[in-house]
């Protein structure tokens, strides 16, 4: 029996696993802001982190070597992390706070210490033929989304726990992303790709995610080394529920809960939100065991898409794996190189691969 297999079978328990953890998470929330609470902790008001951070990121399959331009082929996203996120444009925040107070989560929301994070993005996929100008149903669709997501995050240092909520919205489908990747192409005389008429949602349909993830420190070992778990679960046009380990190891100054790359779905990410005055190096790496209910990206939403894939035809079941290396510098600028990659969401035909990419993120520490 293989993974697929098993996550078949396990597959009703594990579609009613994705509502059970958002209704389960406020209480568990709530119990866990009492307990710190017990500890006397200072206001929720004076716990602010009052540091703020950017950062710019670049995914793309050609960052492995040997590697294809096919499946997720490219996400570019900026970020900004810190204390004014939810007053920048197009910030979600305040619909975000409305979904977690709806979800009994106002406590968990207000206390601890808090950060906050803004992120614009866009990111794309594409078959394995470029060439072909007609949608091909043997492999995977076209796809895009060009979105921005707020999140808060919430942690409890008594605890070793923290508490991530996120609100992305954005539109699938959109011309934009296949132009900027037959523009870069053009640069550097590459393939250009021909079928981006054929995505899902061609022309733009709106599309939302939500998402909460609870993060825990496992174990640290000082100086440099640490494992911590994350279970995390989404509704939207991914909708999902996974459990993952992590580990950093090195040298390592910053808090465990700074660096999240566990957190990272295709090119939204989770980026640091810490102002170091101390360089660090440290090696990252971790495995993901998902259950994934519902992909837009394959199966499309209520337009209707030149190709997509039925229920039957999709893995639900898939693990992840990433690992990386970063550089922090005193000055505050992080430099980041990572690998990729999970298994194959599709069952048959020329669909059915592997899919792995490489991805460079800068950041710097502003105060």
């Amino acid at each position: 029996m293989n993974i697929s297999q098993l996550f078949e079978i396990l597959r009703p328990a594990l579609l009613l696993a994705v509502t059970v953890t958002l209704l389960l998470a406020s209480r568990t929330a709530l119990a866990e802001r009492d307990e710190y609470a017990d500890l006397n902790a200072p206001p929720a008001s004076s716990k602010l982190v009052d540091i703020s951070s950017w950062s710019i990121a670049f995914d793309n399959d050609v960052l492995v070597p040997g590697s294809r331009d096919q499946d997720y082929t490219y996400g570019i996203n900026f970020t900004y992390a810190g204390k004014q996120a939810e007053n920048q444009w197009a910030s979600l925040h305040d619909s975000l706070d409305w979904i977690n107070l709806k979800l009994d989560l106002e406590g968990f929301t207000g206390s601890g210490i808090a950060a906050s994070k803004i992120e614009y993005g866009m990111f794309g996929f594409t078959p394995e033929d470029i060439s072909l100008a007609f949608a091909n149903p043997d492999d995977r669709p076209y796809a895009s989304l060009i979105y921005v997501s707020s999140t808060r995050e919430s942690f409890y240092p008594a605890l070793n726990v923290s508490w991530q909520s996120s609100l992305t919205v954005g539109v699938l489908g959109l011309a934009l992303v296949g132009d900027v990747q037959n523009l870069v192409h053009s640069i550097y005389n590459g393939n250009r790709a021909q079928g981006w008429d054929n995505q899902i949602s061609d022309g733009g349909e709106p599309t939302a995610r939500y998402s909460l993830a609870r993060q825990a420190l496992l174990f640290k070992l000082d100086p440099g080394f640490e494992i911590k778990s994350t279970w995390q679960a989404s509704v939207g046009y991914i909708t999902e529920t996974s459990w993952s380990l992590g580990l950093r190891a090195g040298k390592i100054h910053t808090p465990w809960v700074s660096f999240n790359p566990e957190l990272t779905n295709y090119a939204e990410k989770s980026v640091p939100n810490s102002l170091a005055a101390i360089s660090e190096r440290y090696f990252w790496a971790g495995m993901s065991l998902k259950y994934r209910a519902y992909n837009a990206f394959l199966e499309g939403q209520l337009r209707d898409s030149a190709v997509t894939y039925e229920r039957d035809e999709i893995n639900r079941g898939i693990v992840e794996a990433w690992l990386g290396y970063t550089v922090v510098l005193s000055n505050g600028y992080s430099f980041t190189y990572s690998l990729r990659g999970h298994t194959s969401e599709l069952k048959r035909g020329i669909a059915d691969r592997n899919v792995i990419w490489g991805g460079i993120l800068i950041s710097r520490g502003i105060g």
